[in-house]
């Protein structure tokens, strides 16, 4: 599923086509997606302008004068810029007409995505209100793990993957950060010293911004906003590669289920 640097990647892919733009019109043709498409979509967006598109988690947030649209892409979601008059394929569900002359299209086969208006404040939506800090803002650090680990008996990898504990480190991202940082992905979280985390805080960090800076991970579902795959699955060092060698020391990289997820991380070197 898109994780947070895809949906960071489609933000920032869209912002030039959409940010400063009004929406002409709405087309919606499928309004059963994780939930109902509110009916009057239409009638709230039509001929808004979109103000300075956000992220929050891997929530998207457009704002206009009545509110904000919300936006997540789901397991299989994606948004791509397309001409105007384009025909639309098997699973094209809604368009967003923009005055830029291009239309911001939602791809979604399985349909478990999620547009929906919000008004007032959106971060104070149920949805939004109990995530954990953004992995790139100013509050996320060394220290916000250590202190939100204590007394947690929990792997930490499930901990780290844990939204109300910090957003958007999914399996592949909490895989690859924990080698960074030289971690088990199975000691418990509680056990972990301060400066362990903020030596996996950085990790998580950086694997996210090169993530981000090369275009989101190759996924089956996901490409970003003009329709270009990512590709920093190229990098990685260990998600997805059971079996095979360290890049780093060589030995035997071993995979075993954690917290439901399949893992995958080198003995030798994340102790």
């Amino acid at each position: 599923m898109p994780e947070l640097p895809e949906v960071e990647t489609t933000r920032r892919g869209i912002v030039p086509w959409v940010t400063g733009f009004e929406i002409n019109e709405v087309i919606v043709r499928h309004h059963r997606l994780r939930i109902p498409v509110p009916e009057g979509l239409a009638g709230l967006l039509a001929g808004e302008r979109v103000g300075e598109i956000d992220r929050r988690a891997k929530y998207l947030l457009l704002p206009v004068a009545g509110g904000h649209l919300l936006w997540h892409l789901g397991m299989s979601g994606s948004l791509r810029l397309v001409e105007v008059g384009t025909e639309p394929r098997k699973h094209d569900h809604i368009d967003l007409v923009m005055s830029s002359g291009l239309v911001l299209r939602y791809h979604d086969p399985r349909r478990f995505g999620l547009v929906d208006f919000i008004k007032g404040d959106p971060l104070s939506d149920r949805r939004l209100v109990a995530l954990g800090p953004e992995p790139l803002g100013e509050t996320f650090d060394g220290d916000h793990l250590y202190q939100r680990s204590r007394g947690k008996r929990v792997a930490v990898k499930n901990f780290i993957m844990d939204s109300a504990v910090v957003v958007g480190v999914g399996n592949i991202y909490a895989a690859e950060a924990l080698f960074m940082a030289g971690l088990d992905p199975r000691v418990e979280a509680g056990k972990i010293s301060l400066e362990r985390y903020q030596s996996l805080a950085t990790a998580i960090r950086e694997v996210l911004s090169a993530s981000i800076e090369q275009g989101g991970t190759t996924l089956r579902d996901f490409v970003s906003g003009r329709g270009d795959p990512g590709y920093f699955v190229q990098r990685l060092n260990v998600y997805g590669r059971g079996g095979e060698p360290c890049r780093v020391c060589g030995h035997e990289l071993r995979s075993m289920t954690i917290g439901q997820r399949a893992s995958v991380f080198c003995p030798h070197c994340q102790h």
